[in-house]
């Protein structure tokens, strides 16, 4: 293939980078290879580098430039100052008439293709180092959109020329150590896709703050998805679950998340511009942008893009507002988790509790602490201290110089999948995004903490707060042949813990999942219209308004809270215990005290198994079968076993098993276990029979412990007396082993005390404990003593 000014999109591949940049090379990689599987990509085509080297030698830029650089590295003139001048020089600049020509007849060829004359074109910038698998260069370049005529188009690819030089992607080259002279610019011109009445968004093909690379997750916005890169909306967020995706029966959807998206881009009509940005109707703001099936178009998308490149990938994705047919309009290397061999674990955690002030979504799971500056424009660099926390309405490339000096981010909008977003996570600048008001709530010189280590969620406390943060390598944590598990409480903090080389989840409790995710009492839903508490009926409201039912709200709210915790280790076991609130805590729930008794002790009243068949919760215990039901079957998670909580006798086994049955939920039905958990001195002495019901065995080792010794585990004055480690407690564990083995069945116990006291790991290797299960912060520890228990038992 001979040079020439431009090449079509067909015509060039992912080898070509050299000669139109790596997005357009990447675009023509798709359109050539991805066709089959169904991936649309508009066509056009691009500017060659040698166009761009043409254009430097005819209008004499070389010289100019190395000269403006030279300045700049001896601090002779600013980084704004060289922008500036290195900008002018080529909006300036004219392009050579056959290069000019060559883009006309091209233009001219696209329209013909489409069937109209001068089509509505996005021209975007191409470097020749940017979209590599370590540096995404995102945003750092100029693209303009709904660009119409030849004329219009000749001064937007010269404008795109000109953004080799802004302030950013000087800086961004200077970072990542490129060569300025040695870097080229490709323009890509591409048929536009109507999303200015219908939406657009950018996807990954892992999730971007743990790496997990087994989801697949979509940002989305009405308009063009200008808004959605450059940080400007709070934009719906979904995340798909990959493994499940080629089974058609499955619709694996672990997150739905309505954003605010309060404004969308849209084609501007009469005067200069090309595009405006207007309020979004309430009615867009209240729905989701994509449809289930939508969701899951994309997301197999991007899982064949991924399998093509053989990389996570970064993909920019729109729907036409006439046809309803999605587009991929870009797709680069993901650079962040992508790059990362893997071999460490850093691990960050706040020493003191504390109410947050502000929250929003987190970017890079670490925790920064510092003096707020509140910045409202970029240009600001040279007032903005080091180390201090940038404030901000919204972060856009053009802040890069900015946030390579800041501690950490706070802005009022944006998505963890904007420009800012990625380009923070490069510099491991830690951010909270999207908190609606952190320009109003905080003030210049206020000592905050941001903390990105408590899951997708991230906080702004008041104050400098104590937090540590810890190296953990993954290469030293022994292998054993006890299986060590993990306990996950939520479902936001489940993918951070996915390295880990754990044996799977011992414990997930259910009532956490209900506590933070649903909120809501299940039979208040159910009997909404018997609320008396005015409050808590516009609460469910709320809650439930995108939901067809108040049913369906806890079902799928549950299912997807559940399988987010599954997911991560799937196919490994995943123990879901099922809900094991004791009344009072039930009554926390919205709209529960009517619905819950006032009992004396409640630890050991209406709690577990008890609960499910008695006719205060009987129906809510089947919302609980029927959301169990939806994470296996619907959302691909079937390495859940569910557990029985505090089941005191056989008969009552039977009848919950009974009762799961009725619901969907079978024992041995699509390979479902079903685990008891031991820890009722009764489910000690009537081990066999227990045994003869149910799959394994989980020793609750506090409750069996209070209930062994008779010692409320509450009680400060009686601490003394509380510990698993005691004889009696012991001769128990020992005894529930030796004779659930003899019946064939696993036992495992979760709890801290195996990584606390390294008599009592020693004593659970001894008496042949197949799995422990503990909070992820303990497993390191844990392991180390179980291995070293292993060696000296032989």
């Amino acid at each position: 293939m001979t040079d020439t000014p431009v090449l079509w999109f067909g015509d060039v591949g992912i080898a070509d980078v050299a000669r139109v940049g790596g997005k357009n090379a990447s675009l023509g990689e798709m359109l050539r290879g991805l066709a089959a599987a169904g991936v649309r990509v508009p066509d056009g085509f691009a500017t060659t580098a040698d166009a761009f080297r043409q254009h430097v030698s005819a209008n004499a830029l070389a010289a100019p430039v190395a000269e403006a650089l030279a300045a700049f590295h001896a601090g002779a003139a600013s980084l704004q100052e060289t922008g500036a001048a290195l900008r002018r020089r080529f909006l300036d600049s004219e392009i050579p008439p056959a290069i000019a020509e060559a883009i006309r007849a091209a233009y001219r060829e696209l329209g013909r293709r489409a069937g109209r004359p001068d089509p509505a074109v996005a021209v975007r910038s191409s470097a020749t180092a940017e979209d590599l698998p370590t540096a995404s260069f995102a945003g750092q370049h100029e693209s303009f959109l709904n660009v119409r005529g030849e004329r219009a188009l000749l001064e937007a690819c010269r404008a795109c020329y000109a953004s080799l030089w802004t302030d950013r992607a000087i800086a961004y080259r200077e970072m990542q150590g490129f060569d300025h002279g040695k870097v080229a610019l490709s323009v890509g011109v591409q048929l536009m896709v109507h999303a200015d009445t219908g939406a657009s968004g950018v996807m990954f093909s892992l999730d971007t703050e743990s790496g997990f690379p087994g989801v697949v997750s979509i940002s989305a916005a009405w308009g063009l998805g200008e808004t959605v890169v450059q940080g400007l909306v709070d934009p719906d967020h979904y995340l798909v679950f990959k493994a499940p995706l080629a089974d058609p029966a499955k619709r694996p959807i672990l997150e739905k998340a309505c954003g605010a998206k309060a404004r969308k881009m849209i084609y501007a009509s009469g005067g200069s511009a090309r595009t405006a940005l207007v309020a979004t109707r309430r009615a867009e703001r209240e729905a989701f942008v994509l449809a289930d099936e939508e969701i899951l178009a994309l997301a197999r998308w991007a899982v064949a893009i991924e399998a093509h490149y053989g990389r996570p990938m970064d993909m920019e994705w729109a729907r036409d507002g006439e046809s309803g047919a999605l587009f991929i309009l870009q797709a680069r290397p993901e650079t962040v988790h992508g790059a990362d061999r893997g071999g460490t674990l850093r691990s960050f955690h706040l020493k003191a509790k504390a109410r947050p002030i502000l929250s929003g979504a987190a970017v890079g799971e670490a925790i920064a602490a510092g003096p707020v500056r509140i910045v409202h424009d970029p240009s600001g660099i040279a007032d903005f201290p080091d180390g201090a926390v940038l404030v901000a309405e919204a972060t856009d490339p053009d802040w890069v110089p900015l946030m390579r000096k800041a501690a950490g981010i706070v802005t009022d909008h944006g998505g963890t999948t904007s420009h800012a977003a990625i380009v923070s996570r490069e510099l491991g600048v830690p951010a909270v995004i999207g908190t609606g008001e952190a320009t109003a709530r905080l003030r210049d010189g206020q000592a905050v903490t941001l903390s990105c280590a408590e899951g997708s969620e991230g906080h702004v406390y008041d104050g400098s707060l104590p937090f540590e943060a810890r190296e953990i390598d993954l290469a030293a944590i022994p292998a054993t042949r006890t299986a060590m598990m993990l306990n996950i409480a939520t479902p936001a903090a489940a993918m951070r813990w996915w390295r880990l080389p754990a044996a799977g989840v011992g414990l997930a409790r259910m009532e956490f999942i209900i506590s933070a995710v649903v909120k809501a009492h299940p039979v208040a839903l159910l009997r909404f219209d018997e609320i008396e508490d005015a409050a808590a009926k516009r609460e469910i409201r709320r809650l439930t308004r995108r939901f067809p039912d108040k049913a369906s709200y806890f079902v799928d709210t549950l299912a997807r809270g559940v399988a987010r915790i599954a997911a991560p280790f799937h196919p490994r076991p995943v123990i879901v215990r099922m809900s094991d609130f004791k009344s009072n805590e039930y009554a926390h729930l919205i709209g529960g005290p009517q619905f819950e008794p006032a009992e004396e002790n409640p630890m050991l009243g209406l709690r577990g198994a008890s609960r499910y068949y008695s006719d205060l919760y009987r129906e809510g215990f089947a919302l609980e079968c029927r959301a169990m039901l939806k994470a296996r079957r619907e959302l691909g998670c079937d390495n859940i076993i569910l557990m029985i909580p505090f089941c005191r006798t056989p008969a009552e086994a039977d009848r919950v098993l009974a009762l799961m049955a009725e619901n969907g939920l079978t024992r041995g039905e699509d390979g479902l276990q079903v685990y008891v958990m031991c820890e009722i001195p009764a489910n000690v002495i009537l081990a066999e029979a227990f045994a003869a019901r149910f799959d394994g065995f989980s020793i609750g080792s506090n409750d069996l412990t209070q209930l062994v010794l008779g010692v409320d585990r509450d009680s400060a004055a009686l601490r003394a007396l509380f510990d698993e480690r005691d004889e009696a407690v012991k001769r128990m564990i020992a005894d529930v082993i030796r004779r659930a083995h003899a019946c064939g069945i696993k036992v495992g116990i979760c709890g801290e005390a195996p990584s606390n006291h390294p008599d009592f790991a020693a004593f659970l290797v001894e008496c042949g404990i197949d799995s422990i299960s503990l909070t992820p912060d303990g497993f390191v520890a844990a392991a180390m003593r179980v291995a070293e228990a292993e060696a000296e038992a032989g």
